[in-house]
């Protein structure tokens, strides 16, 4: 096979990876920026509080950084007052938003210079992998049928800005941008300098903290101002540009391909979230929905006044588009006589006044809770696209090709992508909650000789086998009455029926069971939804079901292709009809969590296409199994070097066990933002995937402040998209078989299970340790995080008893970060790495990471927060703040952490950290120069409140907020 950029040694771009620039000149553009922002601050804040306060920002920023002035510096924040402590963390706070949102713009700059983009290097490259012989001809076209990246936006709490401070962050990068313009008129300078100083002003005036907790739908109202900004803004060029290169090597990319989608968990996962109710799922879906329709409106808007072809001109139109507009006309006479007389020699336009009826007239069922009405308004999609494309077709048919592959395939493409919804939604709930439901109807039912909740897995699974190939209803045609958690769980489902007869199949594709143990877990929910209408193992729609209502519901969920979703490719499948009658309207999701579960995917994976009735499902489903990998608790429970092994063994079964039972895998990559919770840059860790794995479907998880960092300026929506598209083709074309002998790979898989095995007992040494919790605790701000409002979910799993294994994996990491420590993102590597050197593996840990993509890319991630760490500011968080019984672990925490820059510059090559990036190195050096005050700041208001239990100031709490909101975007990282 040809080489690939990824089977090359290279070395990750770390500019990429932390939002900043990687060259001397634009480094040099950023802080020639940063400085004309920072001088207008400096006037805000004199403006607003006095000359006296930017004195305090200068002396406090010197003192921080002085070698020997930590006695003089804790007692000039100590005399701090309540109402200096706010504007003084403001101050630090706001400087680095305005240095995030320059870097940002100047990295958009810096990738937009070179002379090619990722998908243009990529299809060259699958050209000459067809020309040597080395990849069948075939294939780029056959995998383009079934290709889709899907960016799910989770409601995770770890984005700290608001709304309206993202806002203005990105008018202020818009102005800056103007204002490096070549060709504004000169004359621009002054209004374009008042300008900035105004958005400056304003964001001093804006309260960067939220006054109460977020609810479901305002994280949905967030999850669609950026997607409603990248599907008008960025998917259309995007994607005709993706159709350009794959022209470029003879391979036609379908009409009806959806190359790119999204999708959400705002108002979908209920796993730990008490706020999520049905009643919620259904309000949010409305949300997207009108949201959604908002963008195809301005979509046709759009082609109203760019189809101007006129039958006068081109002569007439298609026998099909013909009679599609008689069509239109009985259904909408209205439209028709409103519109006739304007375009009577203008068919593309009178098409689209009436897409545009049918547009409105579905916000509005949709709004009333109606039932779809054939002709009239929408229920899917497709019945639009279908529309543009018999449009399409009869421009391209009479010399319109131009028009009919630009302006017309783009609003097909935006189309496919955005759906009615703009995201698909996912459902997540707790295994032991179908259970619990379950247990609840069969101990009403009195068949079993022991309580449900008595069985164990062996017993509950062989119930439920033959509970599923029986067929018979559990519930009657009028259930009974459950308890109230049971009823909840159970309504969840009758609701996600009641959502896809409301607004159509696909609109919730992905029912997720978070901590799957066995092969009932997941047989607990399909026996469920089968009671609630959405699946059947051999009969019609509503035959199976015991609640009666399906049959009825306005659509019909055992009718093939009539309840299919809003595509016709094989990832996207609705109720179609699979062996043996079978059908599903939903797709039944593992989620692997914990490395014992990563550990044991592959075989319960076995098993579970093993079983006739749910392998019938997934065919209903187009033979396509998703499986989710969880990074955040894996990495909590065992450190990141055996998180990361386990979930890239965890592929390669689940990949093999796919391929041997004919089914598509579709991977779901369960990352967060921070490398203790599996981030790092999306292109790189698609690539470093085993081979075989990516197939053409990938679903990866955009959470918290990475949303922000990614797509809040489209020209970088763009590029990040596009590297990680590029990224999934390549994968699915070119890395299908092993870039490595088999007896290298299995050499380098035994010195990596010895790394892991290494790493690992020396991080669960330290979580064993009675003195972690209270360190923890008292070290950093994890307990003041619940009040910065961050988020809908809580930051503790209920029903605990407050130790480690009750918090969840974001306020771990979260933290951690915030005390400079990061440990969850490197300790236990350098145990591990040193173990494999001294038994002899050290020149081969070396090549792997020359030649192993996952390992150069695990290292590289590493590396980068080995890099944000700081020790010397950790140890002034617990001098002041641990109790000395407890202290003494930071010298353990400080031996790690030595012992893991060592052998990562072993392995590197290198002399010191990012010794390959000195521009970023010294951005993060510059960054310090402004944390260590904030950090200085923050172990004295924590010192001074925790001092006064609840008789502390609200003002020195509120302060205390700000800290943590400033060393978040200082760092570009919450959790």
């Amino acid at each position: 096979m040809a080489s690939s950029p990824s089977s090359r040694s290279q070395a990750q771009d770390p500019g990429g990876f932390s939002g900043g620039v990687s060259s001397d000149t634009r480094h040099a553009a950023v802080r020639a920026d940063v400085r004309r922002l920072g001088t207008l601050l400096g006037e805000a804040l004199t403006r607003h509080e006095g000359a006296e306060l930017l004195d305090l920002v200068e002396r406090v920023r010197l003192l921080a950084r002085g070698e020997d002035a930590g006695a003089e510096l804790a007692a000039v924040l100590d005399e701090v007052d309540a109402s200096r402590a706010i504007p003084l963390a403001r101050a630090f706070s706001a400087y680095f938003q305005l240095a995030n949102i320059t870097e940002q713009l100047h990295r958009s700059r810096e990738i937009s210079d070179r002379s090619s983009g990722r998908l243009q290097a990529l299809t060259e490259q699958i050209a000459d992998a067809v020309a040597d012989g080395s990849l069948d001809p075939g294939l780029p076209a056959e995998v383009m049928r079934r290709l889709e990246l899907r960016p799910v936006f989770t409601a995770h709490p770890t984005e700290a800005s608001r709304r309206s401070v993202l806002d203005t962050l990105r008018g202020i990068a818009d102005l800056l941008d103007a204002a490096d313009d070549p060709r504004r008129p000169g004359a621009d300078d002054e209004r374009l300098a008042r300008r900035l100083a105004e958005m400056v002003d304003v964001l001093w005036q804006t309260d960067e903290l939220r006054v109460e907790r977020p609810k479901p739908a305002d994280e949905a109202r967030s999850a669609t101002y950026y997607l409603g900004s990248i599907i008008t803004e960025v998917l259309p060029d995007l994607l005709e540009d993706l159709d350009r290169a794959l022209a470029r090597i003879g391979v036609e990319l379908p009409v009806t391909a959806r190359p790119l989608t999204f999708g959400s968990w705002a108002g979908g996962d209920r796993d730990g979230n008490p706020n999520v109710t049905p009643a919620v799922t259904l309000e949010v879906l409305n949300l997207q929905h009108e949201f959604g329709i908002r963008v195809l409106t301005t979509a046709l808007d759009r082609l109203v006044r760019e189809l101007t072809a006129s039958t006068r001109v081109v002569g007439e139109i298609s026998a099909g588009l013909r009679a599609a507009l008689a069509a239109d006309r009985a259904a909408l006479p209205e439209v028709y006589d409103r519109f006739i007389r304007l375009n009577a020699e203008e068919p593309y336009r009178l098409k689209c006044s009436f897409i545009l009826a049918r547009l409105a007239a579905t916000r509005a069922r949709l709004a009333a809770g109606s039932p779809h009405v054939p002709g009239k308004d929408y229920l899917r999609i497709t019945e639009l696209v279908d529309e543009l494309e018999l449009m399409r077709a009869s421009l391209a048919a009479s010399h319109g090709e131009l028009v009919a592959n630009g302006p017309l395939l783009r609003a097909i493409r935006t189309a496919n992508a955005a759906g009615l919804s703009l995201a698909t939604l996912d459902i997540r709930e707790h295994a032991d909650a179908h259970h619990a439901t379950l247990g609840a109807i069969y101990d009403q039912l009195g068949e079993l000789d022991v309580p449900y909740a008595s069985l164990d897995r062996p017993a509950r699974l062989a119930l439920l086998v033959a509970e599923l190939a029986g067929r018979r209803p559990l519930l009657g045609a009028v259930p009974p009455p459950l308890p109230e958690r049971a009823a909840r769980t159970f309504e969840l489902l009758t609701t996600v029926r009641r959502a896809l007869d409301l607004y159509g199949d696909g609109v919730i594709e992905s029912y997720i069971v978070s901590m799957t143990r066995g092969v009932d877990d997941i047989l607990a929910v399909v026996v469920l939804a089968r009671e609630a209408g959405l699946v059947g193992t051999g009969r019609s729609a509503g035959a199976e079901t015991g609640t009666g209502t399906a049959a009825g519901s306005g659509t019909a969920a055992g009718s093939g292709t009539a309840a299919g979703t809003s595509t016709s490719t094989s990832t996207s499948t609705g109720g179609a009809a699979g062996t043996g009658g079978a059908w599903a309207r939903i797709g039944f999701v593992p989620l692997f969590e914990t490395v014992t579960e990563l550990r044991a995917a592959g075989s319960l994976l076995e098993r579970l296409l093993a079983d006739p009735s749910y392998r019938s499902l997934v065919a209903a489903r187009g033979d396509v199994q998703e499986v989710m990998l969880g990074y955040s608790d894996s990495s909590k429970d065992a450190g990141i070097t055996a998180s990361q092994w386990e979930i890239h063994k965890a592929q390669r079964e689940l990949r093999d066990t796919a391929r041997a039972h004919g089914v598509v895998l579709r991977l779901f990559h369960g990352r967060g933002g921070s490398v203790g919770r599996g981030g790092g840059p999306s292109g790189e860790a698609i690539l470093a995937q085993p081979y075989g794995t990516l197939d053409g479907p990938i679903k990866v998880t955009e959470q918290g402040e990475v949303i922000s960092d990614k797509y809040i300026l489209p020209s970088l929506a763009r590029q990040n998209l596009e590297i990680a598209l590029a990224a999934v083709v390549e994968a699915s074309v070119l890395h299908r078989t092993s870039r490595q002998p088999d007896q290298v790979l299995a050499g380098w898989d035994d010195t990596m299970a010895a790394v892991s095995e290494a790493a690992q007992g020396a991080y669960r040494a330290l979580v064993a340790d009675p003195a972690l919790v209270p360190f923890f605790l008292a070290a950093t701000p994890v307990d003041e995080l619940g009040n910065l409002n961050i988020g809908s979910r809580p930051a503790r799993r209920p029903g605990g008893t407050g130790g480690l294994a009750d918090l969840r994996a974001i306020p771990w990491v979260f933290g951690w970060t915030q005390s400079r420590i990061l440990l969850p993102g490197w300790f236990g590597v350098g145990s591990g790495l040193a173990a494999a050197r001294a038994a002899g593996a050290g020149d081969e840990l070396a090549e792997m990471y020359r030649s192993w993509h996952f390992f150069r890319t695990f290292l590289g991630n590493v590396q980068m927060t080995l890099a944000k760490a700081d020790l010397t500011i950790a140890r002034h968080y617990v001098s002041t703040l641990v109790d000395p019984e407890q202290a003494g672990l930071l010298d353990v925490i400080r031996a790690e952490y030595d012992r893991t820059v060592g052998e990562v510059l072993g392995v590197t090559g290198q002399s010191e950290l990012l010794e390959t990036a000195p521009v970023l190195r010294h951005t993060l050096q510059v960054r310090d120069v402004y944390l260590a005050p904030l950090h200085a700041l923050q172990v004295s208001l924590l010192a001074r409140t925790r001092a006064a239990g609840d008789d502390a100031d609200p003002r020195l709490r509120r302060g205390l907020l700000l800290t943590i909101n400033g060393i978040a975007a200082g760092l570009r990282n919450t959790g």
